[in-house]
């Protein structure tokens, strides 16, 4: 088959992904075989081919937002069937013993593996998966608006749980790509005000069809004060920017694996009378089993640019130089 593969990290101008031939995987006795249907892009994809996360395995496939079928299953799987429709997501195994596991934080475990960094992910025809960590997957969506719910959908909702939006509450988004725009959706739907605050004009302007009640810049300040605000631009001189925006006991969330330096605070200014900072690590699989319980009763509209399997390098860029809005989706 052929695969995708971060051959030499670096910027996508120089090609740091490589279409190679493989032989479609086997699957341990503990997993599944699932033929790929549609795999969402994601910034943490990109992170990993320009070498902003350092490779944990060499020539790696990425992606981790994987629709497909089940085609063959190892010898200890059982409760699935041929031809089911499942996902893989960005967890990919966990130890299980760990005291982080046995108190259900599993996406803080030491050994903790992830799809499209440790083991090899969808950007191929074919991908492998440990069957405890695969998501069931109604038959009827099309498969590239299912995708990005695997991991835009899933951190943008722990990043909202972390984020503890009071109901009813007003809640600043920074940045408005794949996970953002879900996300916006799922607090609409809950009853919250949102304000979007992104620099791409077209990003704010879905921001408002999608349901926010304001738009502006990146950096300005939004119309009220907020109950919490959510970062998913990877830019740490947005930290001071949106703590400052914060009304007294509010909470910022920062969703990204990867985020740039962040300046100086000041803490009257932006951290006093309570202001809480928070990262945002991974997910737990009890995140993924209510993200999809939450959209399957707020039905999110989900804006995808779709791209062929054999242009995954062009979806990079693509992304990379912020010329998708919504969600990008390599499609089979």
């Amino acid at each position: 088959m052929d695969a995708w593969i971060v051959q030499d990290p670096g910027p996508t101008a120089g090609r740091p992904l490589r279409r190679v031939r493989r032989p479609v995987p086997e699957p341990a006795p503990y997993e599944l075989l699932v033929r790929v249907e549609a795999c969402g892009v994601c910034r943490t994809d990109l992170h990993l081919a320009e070498g902003d996360l350092p490779p944990r395995r060499p020539r790696c496939t990425p992606g981790h937002e994987v629709v497909g079928r089940i085609v063959a299953m190892g010898a200890q799987v059982a409760g699935f069937a041929l031809d089911e429709r499942v996902g893989i997501a960005w967890l990919a195994w966990t130890c299980g013993v760990c005291g982080y596991c046995e108190r259900g934080n599993e996406n803080l475990c030491p050994q903790s593996r992830y799809t499209g960094w440790d083991l090899d992910g969808g950007y191929a025809p074919y991908a492998v998966a440990n069957a405890q960590y695969v998501y069931r997957l109604p038959s009827e969506p099309p498969a590239e608006e299912l995708a990005p719910l695997l991991c835009a959908g899933i951190i943008g909702y722990r990043a909202l749980k972390r984020a503890e939006l009071p109901p009813g509450g007003r809640l600043g988004i920074y940045g408005f790509g794949a996970s953002a725009h879900l996300t916006a959706q799922l607090a609409v739907h809950a009853g919250a005000t949102v304000h979007v605050l992104t620099r791409s004009a077209e990003a704010r302007q879905l921001a408002l069809d999608l349901g926010a009640a304001s738009v502006a810049g990146a950096y300005d300040a939004p119309p009220e004060p907020l109950d919490a605000a959510i970062l998913f631009a990877p830019v740490g001189d947005l930290v001071p920017v949106a703590l400052a925006a914060l009304d007294r006991g509010g909470t910022l969330s920062i969703a990204g694996i990867h985020l740039s330096d962040i300046p100086s605070l000041n803490y009257e200014t932006h951290l006093f009378q309570e202001r809480t900072l928070r990262s945002v690590t991974a997910n737990t699989r009890e995140d993924g089993r209510e993200l999809f319980a939450a959209a399957e009763t707020a039905r999110p509209r989900i804006a995808v640019t779709r791209y062929s399997m054999a242009h995954a390098d062009q979806a990079l860029a693509d992304l990379a130089a912020d010329r998708v809005t919504g969600v990008a989706v390599l499609v089979d």
